[in-house]
C-alpha cells in the first residue's frame, strides 16, 4: 500500500503531462487544417443563458448565438450533449451529426472541457424538459491548454484560489455573484454620498511621509526628486487639507497600501472610502455611517438581514452603542474606570495573561484587553465608542475625559468595518500626538507615524470642526 502511494503523485503528473500533450497536438491539427482559434477576433454574441431561461416561452424555436466556455461533455457519438458556461450562467446544448456540417461536428467532438466556443442554434426543450440550444453551427474561440482543477480534485485550497482568480471564476461561478454585488455597493455607497452633497475626489498615492494611520508603509523611490516616498496607508490627511479648503463634504473611494501580514481578512492592497464633513461630529458620522450601509444593503440586496457564517445580521435595527471601557468591564469583568496609573494597567495585563510592551501605555492595554475579550462577542453591528487618546493621534479629545476621544469603530460579526472620529483640528494638541508618534517610530514602532508639517500648516490655517470617517 505505501509504495503505491508513493508512486500515486508521479503517476498523476504523468497523466498531466498526457493531457497537455494532448491538447497541444490538437491545436496543432486545428491549426494546419486552417482552423485556428486563436486567429478569431470577434463573435457575434446576441443572447446569454440566463436571458434564454428567464424568457424562455418568448425565445423557443428562434435563432440564438451565445458563446462562453465548455465545462462538461457527454455523448459524443451521433448525438452530443455538453454544458456552456457564460457570463451569465450556464445552459445545454444539443448538438446532432445529422444536423450540422459533418465536419464541423467531428471538430466539435474533440473539443475539450475549458475551450471557449460560439453557438449558433435554436432555442428548444429536450424530451427531459431541460431548456437547451439546439446547436446549427459552433465555432473554437479558443484552445483551453491547460485542464480545469476540478478534474484533479477542484480548486478548494484559499490560497490558490486567491492567486489564480481567474481560474477560481471559472470552476466556482458563485464567486462571480462576490464581484457583481461589490461593483453595486461600491455604485450604491457613491449614489448615496452624492445625494448627501459630498463631492467625490482623488488625491495622491505617493506621499512624502506616511500618515492617516498606524500602519507599516510600503517605500518607493522618485528617481527625478531622488526621493524616498511612500505608498499611502489611509486618504485622510489629504482629505483633511480639502476641508481646510473650503469643501465642506468630501469622499474619496479609492485604493491604500501598508507592508503588513496577509490572511483572508488582510490585503497589502485594498479599497478604502473614507468621507469628511465640516461642522458635524463623530455623532453624526455615526447617524451617517448607520443610514448609508442599511440603505446600500436595500439597494443592493432587496433587505436589511444578511447572514455571515451562518448568523443572521439584522441592519435595520438601531445599532447597538457601546464604550470601550463599558466593553471591557462587560467581558472582561475589568473597570478602568478604577485604573488610575500605568503600573496598574500593567498588573491587570499580568493578571489576565495579556501580553504588552514596554512602549505601551494605558491606553493601549485597555485596547489589548477589549482585543483580547470583548471584539469577537460583537456580532450584530455595534459602534465601539471612547477609544483612548493613546491609540487615536488624530480624534478629538473627550470634554469631560480628555484621556479618551469622540472616536468610534463599527462591528459586525467580530471585524472592524469603520473607523471614525470628531477630527482633531487643534493645530497645538496635533503637533503634540504626531512628536509622540515620531518617538515611538525612533523606538522601533514601524506603524507610528512621523511629524506632518505641511498637515500642521494647513490646520494652523484653520480646520473647521469636522466629522470623518473610513
Amino acid at each position: 500500500m505505501a509504495e503505491k502511494n508513493q508512486k500515486a503523485p508521479q503517476a498523476e503528473e504523468q497523466d498531466m503531462s498526457e493531457l497537455l500533450r494532448v491538447r497541444r497536438e490538437k491545436l496543432r491539427e486545428l491549426q494546419e487544417s486552417g482552423n485556428d482559434p486563436y486567429q478569431i477576433t470577434k463573435y457575434p454574441v446576441d443572447n446569454d443563458s440566463a436571458n434564454i431561461k428567464a424568457n424562455f416561452d418568448q425565445l423557443e424555436g428562434k435563432p440564438v448565438s451565445i458563446a462562453g466556455r465548455m465545462m462538461s461533455k457527454r455523448g459524443m457519438g451521433k448525438v452530443s450533449f455538453c454544458d456552456l458556461q457564460d457570463r451569465s450562467g450556464r445552459i445545454q446544448l444539443y448538438a446532432r451529426k445529422d444536423e450540422m456540417d459533418e465536419a464541423e461536428y467531428n471538430r466539435f467532438k474533440k473539443y475539450d472541457i475549458g475551450d471557449i466556443l460560439g453557438v449558433q442554434g435554436v432555442v428548444f426543450r429536450t424530451q427531459r424538459g431541460e431548456m437547451s440550444v439546439r446547436v446549427e453551427k459552433v465555432t473554437l474561440l479558443s484552445k483551453s491548454l491547460l485542464p480545469l482543477p476540478e478534474k484533479y480534485h477542484g480548486l478548494k485550497d484559499t490560497d490558490a484560489r486567491y492567486r489564480q482568480r481567474y481560474v477560481d471564476l471559472i470552476v466556482n461561478p458563485e464567486v462571480k455573484d462576490v464581484f457583481v454585488k461589490r461593483s453595486k455597493i461600491i455604485s450604491a455607497i457613491r449614489e448615496y454620498l452624492d445625494s448627501h452633497a459630498f463631492l467625490e475626489v482623488e488625491t495622491p498615492v505617493l506621499h512624502n511621509q506616511a500618515g492617516g494611520a498606524a500602519a507599516r508603509p510600503f517605500i518607493t523611490h522618485h528617481n527625478t526628486l531622488d526621493i524616498d516616498m511612500y505608498l499611502r496607508i489611509a486618504l485622510e490627511l489629504h482629505l483633511k487639507r480639502l476641508i481646510v479648503g473650503g469643501f465642506d463634504r468630501v469622499y474619496e473611494i479609492g485604493r491604500t497600501f501598508r507592508n503588513e501580514g496577509m490572511d483572508t481578512r488582510h490585503n497589502p492592497e485594498f479599497t478604502m472610502l473614507e468621507a469628511y464633513q465640516a461642522f458635524t461630529d463623530f455623532n453624526g458620522m455615526m447617524d451617517l455611517t448607520e443610514d448609508m450601509i442599511r440603505t446600500v444593503a436595500h439597494k443592493v440586496l432587496g433587505t436589511g438581514k444578511v447572514e455571515r457564517d451562518g448568523v443572521e445580521i439584522d441592519l435595520d435595527k438601531p445599532f447597538t452603542r457601546i464604550s470601550m471601557v463599558e466593553a471591557v468591564q462587560k467581558y472582561a469583568g475589568v473597570d478602568f474606570t478604577q485604573v488610575e496609573t500605568l503600573e496598574q494597567a500593567r498588573a491587570l495585563a499580568k493578571e489576565h495573561h495579556i501580553e504588552y510592551e514596554e512602549r505601551h501605555k494605558k491606553g493601549d492595554i485597555l485596547n489589548l484587553f477589549f482585543e483580547t475579550y470583548c471584539e469577537d462577542k460583537l456580532v450584530q453591528p455595534t459602534f465601539l465608542t471612547g477609544h483612548p487618546v493613546d491609540i487615536s493621534p488624530l480624534s478629538k479629545r473627550c470634554k469631560d475625559n480628555p484621556e479618551y476621544t469622540e472616536r468610534f469603530e463599527l462591528f459586525i460579526c467580530g471585524g472592524e468595518y469603520v473607523n471614525a472620529f470628531s477630527e482633531l483640528n487643534d493645530p497645538i494638541d496635533q503637533r503634540g500626538r504626531f512628536e509622540a508618534q515620531a518617538a515611538l517610530k525612533a523606538a522601533g514602532d514601524e506603524e507610528a507615524c512621523d511629524v506632518d508639517e505641511d498637515f500642521l500648516t494647513a490646520l494652523e490655517y484653520g480646520l473647521p470642526p469636522t466629522g470623518g470617517m473610513g
